[in-house]
């Protein structure tokens, strides 16, 4: 049993199964993929993503604002709070910071990554954090707004091993993506192989960064037992022991989608 902990259901490329959702879930089911998280962006998508996880029992959703989706009128706690009462969302987000598209809207962006955080804190459910080029500004509203004990996970990791300890320390997961098996990725391997497996999570973030060997591909949720092969090869264990940990990590985390 394998979980997609993180990907775009709304945006995969459906060509392949003419079109058919059910065809590409089922697909991923074939491989081992028992469970997905749909991730939430804007406002707009909210009601899609939450629509496919009341379609199918074993997909769930997340609702947020991405800091590269943020519009003149940021996202009201009492909004966030609504979306997030559904009983199939079970995560807050995707949230969190990207200076480096998008560093001309800084305070907009902390001001809607803390709000999330807020609204995490009082309903009890996780925060799923995108941090590109942002770390001591990351670590700094988490620290401030976040709650340990309802925790979150820094999803498509791409930083360095000190910004993955100290958000351990504040309660977080560590979520890599198909870029772990890219070939200039050795600093990234290497922070995979220090992240305890016990607190490591997988994705495939798709439709985006499909891995090796589907690069320059549609990403798809079946593709995530690439990710969780190359874990299971940079840490030394069997591809069980990684299907076992990362899909006991996701529950622990996301007890809602138990």
């Amino acid at each position: 049993m394998l979980v997609d902990s993180h990907c775009h259901l709304d945006r995969i490329d459906l060509k392949p199964y003419g079109g058919d959702l059910n065809l590409a879930v089922q697909a991923a089911a074939e491989r081992g993929v028992s469970k997905m998280l749909c991730i939430g962006i804007d406002l707009n998508n909210a009601p899609a993503v939450v629509g496919i996880a009341e379609r199918f029992p074993q997909i769930y959703a997340s609702v947020g604002v991405h800091p590269l989706d943020i519009s003149d009128e940021i996202c009201s706690v009492k909004t966030l709070s609504e979306l997030a009462d559904h009983p199939k969302v079970v995560a807050i987000g995707e949230t969190g910071l990207d200076y480096y598209y998008s560093s001309e809207r800084k305070e907009d962006q902390q001001r809607s990554f803390a709000q999330h955080l807020q609204v995490s804190a009082t309903c009890g459910k996780p925060t799923i954090v995108h941090t590109r080029d942002a770390r001591e500004d990351t670590l700094a509203i988490i620290a401030e707004h976040g709650k340990p004990e309802v925790g979150g996970v820094l999803h498509c990791f791409t930083e360095s091993w000190e910004m993955a300890e100290a958000a351990m320390a504040m309660g977080y997961y560590i979520s890599f993506s198909g870029i772990i098996t890219f070939k200039n990725a050795d600093e990234l391997r290497e922070v995979v192989r220090r992240v305890p497996i016990e607190r490591l999570l997988v994705e495939t973030d798709s439709p985006y960064l499909a891995p090796v060997p589907y690069r320059g591909k549609k990403n798809e949720p079946k593709y995530v037992v690439e990710v969780a092969e190359c874990v299971a090869e940079l840490k030394g264990l069997s591809y069980q022991q990684v299907l076992q940990h990362t899909t006991q990590n996701f529950e622990r985390l996301f007890p809602l989608a138990k």
